[in-house]
């Protein structure tokens, strides 16, 4: 119980301190994600206060923060996006995903093989599990004062809408290899079947039914003045649970459905309704973004990342600069939002790992029990929060100053 107070007072306190000086935190090369990373580290290894394996199955209960924090995370991404921007820039996006993710789960896979003593199949599992670019940590890139007065909207809303589709769209190259591992002669078979036709299909599905079905109530209990403010502004987050639950419990992508949930609610509300679901989505996600990289410091596998030793340093260099650059520099004729070399700079640097590659690490953990992944991938993380994140601010104001106004109009921000 002390624990659990101790955690409650970290939490409740860093939030206080951050909301009273979020403006200049916006504008320093620290992150939210990263003083909560810091936070746990000092917390739990450091000064010894909190203790996870203490707490039951503590890779049980990561993976459903980490489940949570992400559905909350792109709920907020579905609010923020203009509307119909998923539809109307369908072309990039599916450039991006269809080609950009593929070649960075290979790419990464290939690091993976060359740096570490490790077998094809769990080089695969480990590729997969940081190929998605974070919603979390990329949320902290592209929103916030030095974000939007510094870089374009078209860089923000489509790496926000990447990282968002890209999380559940992940899951088929994670599961590919553990049904390699647990039934090659099947795999192929339930992977076609089971993952692509119902775990993902049947995400979007449900999840734009939801949507759809929600927002129509939302606007039937507005007209009928059925709905009184505090209940209007908790919808979202009640729907966010509930399509991670609901999509869960049939064994479905319960990412992906929030996020498809998201889309569809946003096409029915209006654009008063839109703003304050928005702001209180967002709220929420600064809130559950704490205990996740809280965790993750908490239990960093210090042992396995000294086992590591410099095939571990290597590989996480390797990774941070070749896993996406070369690939958004390859396909930038094809993605029109990014084709400006400046801009497909910026898109191939901010493709951060986080709260994803925590998620699918613990679901990899589940399936088949290699904690080889969580060790390296913990690592990908840590590096890429001190990396992406310390490095977010710099370049947001040093490409406002070079190239703010040079941009087209339409090119600029608003």
């Amino acid at each position: 119980m002390s624990e659990f107070n101790i955690s409650l007072a970290l939490v409740g306190a860093t939030v206080l301190v951050i909301g009273m000086v979020s403006r200049l935190l916006n504008r320093s090369i620290l992150s939210l994600p990263l003083l909560a990373f810091l936070l746990g580290v000092l917390a739990g290894p450091i000064l010894g206060w909190l203790d996870p394996t203490g707490w039951g199955h503590e890779m049980k209960i990561l993976e459903e923060v980490a489940r949570v924090s992400l559905g909350v995370s792109l709920m907020s991404i579905a609010l923020r996006l203009p509307p119909r921007f998923v539809f109307n820039q369908g072309r990039p996006l599916t450039v991006i995903l269809a080609l950009g993710m593929p070649l960075m789960w290979l790419i990464s896979s290939g690091l993976a093989l060359g740096f570490l003593d490790v077998a094809l199949m769990t080089a695969l599992m480990l590729g997969a599990s940081v190929c998605p670019t974070d919603p979390v940590v990329s949320s902290s890139i592209v929103t916030g004062g030095v974000a939007t007065d510094n870089l374009p909207d078209r860089f923000r809303h489509t790496l926000s809408a990447e990282a968002a589709l890209n999380d559940g769209l992940a899951l088929p190259l994670v599961m590919l290899p553990i049904l390699l591992i647990k039934s090659s002669d099947t795999a192929l078979q339930e992977w076609f079947v089971h993952v692509l036709g119902w775990q993902v299909l049947g995400a979007v599905a449900i999840g734009a039914l939801l949507g759809y079905l929600a927002g129509t109530a939302l606007r039937t209990a507005e007209a009928r003045n059925l709905i009184d403010q505090p209940s209007f502004l908790v919808t979202t987050l009640a729907l966010t649970l509930l399509a991670l639950g609901a999509a869960k419990l049939l064994g479905t992508d319960s990412i992906l459905a929030v996020f498809a949930t998201g889309i569809a609610f946003d096409q029915r509300v209006d654009g008063k309704d839109r703003s304050e679901e928005s702001e209180i989505q967002e709220a929420v996600n600064l809130f559950l973004t704490l205990p996740v990289f809280m965790l993750v410091g908490l239990m960093i596998p210090w042992s396995g990342w000294l086992n590591l030793g410099w095939a571990g340093l290597g590989l996480t260099l390797a990774v941070l600069v070749l896993r996406r650059l070369p690939v958004i520099l390859l396909l930038r004729p094809a993605i029109r939002l990014w084709r400006d070399l400046p801009v497909a700079l910026l898109a191939g640097w901010f493709g951060p790992i986080g709260v994803a590659a925590v998620f699918y690490a613990m679901l990899v953990y589940h399936e088949t029990g290699n904690d080889t992944i969580w060790v390296v991938a913990s690592l990908l993380v840590a590096a890429s929060l001190v990396v992406h994140g310390m490095t977010a601010a710099p370049i947001a104001k040093y490409y406002g100053r070079r190239y703010g106004d040079h941009l087209p109009i339409e090119q600029k921000d608003h």
